[in-house]
């Protein structure tokens, strides 16, 4: 790493810059070395030692230097960003399966339903058709009504009588 001189030592972005890659670097080496140090002492040792080296990185801003604290709280904002995008996401994943759970519920449930319904259908149906048969097989006659009061004017009545029974 070679950075540019300057009037008061080496140039401050350049270094700057140049931390915050070593401290990316760190971190996705910690985050590799995090998966397999388990169960390997010497890793553990590694991540450790990994710790040490970006804390040495964490450099606080001169006091005087705003642009600085300015690009730092904007790398600070859009880490943020990016953890509130990442979790938005995954609520949306999560949102959109338990969509697509309840929509296979209701769907199951609807199906079931029209299944109801087409049984009590069919059975309506055969309750029709016996009930048809039962009046096709049946034979009308006009028998009068009896009325104890004028039997000479009694208006004719239709009575169902079975078949077998005439």
């Amino acid at each position: 790493m070679e950075f540019s001189v300057v009037e008061n030592g080496y140039d401050q972005t350049e270094v700057d810059r140049c931390l915050e890659e070593l401290g990316e670097r760190l971190g996705r080496l910690a985050a590799r070395t995090d998966a397999v140090a388990k169960n390997n002492p010497e890793l553990v040792q590694l991540r450790a030692e990994i710790d040490r080296l970006s804390g040495l990185l964490v450099v606080p801003p001169p006091p005087g230097d705003a642009s600085d604290r300015a690009r730092r709280l904007l790398l600070t904002a859009e880490r943020e960003a990016a953890e509130i995008l990442a979790r938005a996401r995954a609520d949306l994943a999560a949102a959109r399966e338990e969509a697509r759970q309840v929509r296979d519920q209701v769907y199951a449930e609807a199906v079931q339903a029209r299944r109801e319904f087409e049984a009590v259908l069919q059975a309506r149906r055969i309750r029709a058709e016996r009930v048809d048969e039962i009046l096709r097989d049946a034979v009308i006659s006009r028998v009068p009504r009896p009325d104890t009061h004028r039997q000479d004017q009694a208006d004719p009545v239709d009575e169902v009588v079975p078949a077998a029974a005439s």
